[in-house]
């Protein structure tokens, strides 16, 4: 078993090095965090010797675990500290839940599908992670109960911000979400700053479809 985490944790150097920082990824945080989380954790068993590679994986229901640089990307662009309540849209495998919350105090995570919001709940749980909650429900309507949040990420792509995401951010805080058509969008930065919002577009992304009242229509 030694071997098999050895030889992962050396694919994890490799993905770190090769992918994010030589890509320009800066904040040391998150860098670290990259390292420490075990991403073979998260993919499914016939993608295990894949967990590691430059692209996203399916992980059931439609959907997808990220390529290792937008994940990163998109949790730079928040900007964490380590004192925030960020709120993660699309839980997913619960990779970048896992990220998000080793670089901030508490994090909430919204999953449309319940088989995909277990299973990432067992195993953020086997990994020890006492800081985040996850429930089951329409990601576009946010989770109102524990806002305002510091940060929010949005895992998926919309045609709009959800407003109730824009009520949810705090003053002075920062939604990631990518922005456009169902299969083409462009990760997008929004700032809450007095009654004014300021856009920010990073790149071009595709990302599986938000879907739920704000988004688009299953």
């Amino acid at each position: 078993m030694a071997m098999v985490e050895d030889r992962f944790f050396s694919l994890r150097v490799e993905m770190v090095k090769n992918q994010i920082i030589a890509r320009g990824i800066k904040d040391e945080r998150v860098i670290k965090a990259f390292l420490r989380i075990p991403r073979h954790n998260f993919v499914l068993e016939n993608n295990l010797s894949e967990a590691y590679n430059d692209y996203p994986l399916p992980i059931g229901e439609g959907q997808t675990i990220s390529q290792p640089y937008m994940v990163a990307l998109m949790t730079e662009c928040l900007r964490l500290k380590g004192e925030e309540r960020v709120m993660e849209i699309g839980t997913g495998s619960g990779y970048q839940t896992a990220i998000l919350a080793e670089l901030a105090q508490e994090v909430y995570s919204i999953e449309r599908f319940p088989s995909l919001a277990e299973r990432a709940k067992v195993i953020l749980e086997g990994l020890g992670y006492k800081n985040i909650k996850i429930k089951v429900g329409d990601g576009t309507l946010g989770w109102e109960e524990f806002s305002p949040y510091a940060g929010i990420m949005v895992t998926a792509g919309a045609p709009e911000v959800p407003p109730p995401l824009i009520a949810q951010l705090k003053e002075g805080g920062r939604l990631v979400i990518p922005l456009g058509e169902s299969f083409s969008q462009v990760l997008t930065v929004i700032e809450k700053i007095g009654n004014k919002i300021r856009r920010e577009e990073i790149c071009g992304c595709v990302f599986v479809p938000l879907v739920g009242k704000y988004g688009w229509h299953s």
